[in-house]
């Protein structure tokens, strides 16, 4: 994402930047950044009835920029495509005030947004990692058993399957070599849907995961391809392969793929391996009884409020989700929460709910924090729950429900 102009004003947070998508995971930074009610300018197509005198009717496409209040977004992952519905909010000759209309943001076409309740720290951390070019690490992964082959695209923010591969297979018989060949035909087909998906050029790292031994399989058949073949972009991607051992070819054992010891330590530059690490490290706690790990709303904020989340080894873990609440007060709330750890020098981690990691946080209610040290009542205070009539439950049942409180936003600047 580019950064074409901000004006942002330091003491309030209002203003508006303007952006240009260049690649499709900029879409998922704006599906982050666009919130309802926000205020969002882009181009549009709109469809033009025009009706002579004498009764009979053109249809006329003009290209037009239109201002919209945002009250829905639609994103597919897959296609890298963003809508946004909302409310004409700027009049032209083409279309009238409060009329509803759809923007498709497309790739290489600017757009400018401004935030309806100010950019709070949380929109201004977004849009300073969307454009952030030196943060867009990725791999590849396949994940697979014999005949099933699920090809995954991963990025800092998504998972995203971007094929996958089903093939029956013969039963092994002895004396037969039937399976071997219909085996060696899985493997070519899952390869060369590997290599129109890859860049070979410069690729990135490639995880083969499987049970048993098919990942070491296909490993082999691809060292066969590029002996046999002789291309050395196929060289280059021997160098990126790293084989693991999953419980299944299913896309839910990616978790524990990401989270194996090979992976981690073979991708510890990258944030999404950083992430991993820490929800296993949380889960480890939980396993342990340890009172370092805590999760549900009311817990972590006791927590923050303790200053348990601090310097020395605090992490908040908080699902992206939260932030795309419908009510501004629940949103601050988060907000706040995320300034306060950062000012008493605790990590938060934002999550994302489209990657492995931000959607096993989205089991535990979307919040959950590592402390610095042990604290042995946090659910015990209130045995009536929240005033909703929720209860949350440390190291066992799912989290209740999430509710809003009035809250207060520091706004920064931003400065890129």
């Amino acid at each position: 994402m580019r950064l074409i102009k901000q004006n942002i004003e330091r003491k309030d947070g209002s203003g508006s930047a303007t952006l240009l998508p260049e690649e499709p995971e900029d879409m998922w930074h704006a599906y982050n950044l666009i919130r309802e009610n926000d205020l969002l300018r882009a181009s549009a197509v709109r469809k033009i009835i025009t009706e002579s005198g004498a009764g009979s009717r053109s249809v006329d496409r003009v290209h037009t920029t239109l201002t919209i209040r945002v009250t829905k977004t639609d994103f597919d992952p897959q296609a890298g495509q963003l809508h946004v519905s909302g409310r004409v909010a700027e009049e032209n000759k083409h279309v009238k005030l409060g009329g509803f209309h759809t923007l498709d943001l497309e790739l290489h076409r600017n757009f400018t947004l401004e935030k309806a309740d100010g950019w709070d720290s949380v929109a201004l951390d977004t849009l300073k990692e969307a454009v952030n070019q030196d943060a867009k690490a990725e791999l590849w992964a396949v994940i697979m058993q014999e005949g099933l082959a699920n090809i995954c695209l991963i990025t800092e923010h998504q998972t995203i399957l971007r094929q996958r591969i089903e093939v029956s297979l013969p039963k092994k018989r002895a004396g037969s070599t039937d399976h071997e060949k219909q085996l060696q035909k899985f493997f070519q087909t899952t390869f060369e849907s590997l290599q129109r998906l890859i860049d070979l050029v410069d690729p990135k790292p490639l995880l083969l995961a499987s049970p048993g031994f098919t990942a070491s399989s296909f490993q082999q058949y691809i060292k066969a391809q590029a002996a046999s073949g002789g291309d050395k972009r196929i060289q280059r991607l021997l160098h990126k392969i790293v084989v693991v051992h999953s419980a299944s070819a299913h896309l839910h054992s990616l978790g524990e793929v990401l989270s194996s010891t090979t992976v981690t330590k073979q991708l510890s530059d990258t944030k999404f391996a950083r992430e991993t690490q820490l929800m296993e490290r949380f889960f480890e706690l939980m396993r342990n009884d340890d009172a370092r790990a805590w999760y549900g709303p009311r817990e972590c904020e006791a927590a923050v409020e303790r200053g348990a989340v601090g310097k020395g080894g605090g992490v908040l873990l908080i699902s992206n989700a939260l932030f795309r609440s419908q009510e501004i007060k629940t949103r601050r709330r988060w907000v706040r929460l995320v300034d306060e750890v950062k000012d008493q020098g605790g990590e938060v981690r934002i999550l994302s709910s489209m990657h492995e990691s931000g959607k096993r946080l989205e089991g535990l209610g979307g919040i959950a924090a590592i402390l610095t040290f042990p604290i042995e009542d946090l659910d015990g205070g209130d045995e009536g729950g929240d005033e909703n009539g929720g209860e949350f439950i440390h190291n066992g049942d799912d989290a209740g429900p999430l509710h809003g409180i009035e809250g207060r936003t520091e706004h920064v600047d931003i400065d890129i």
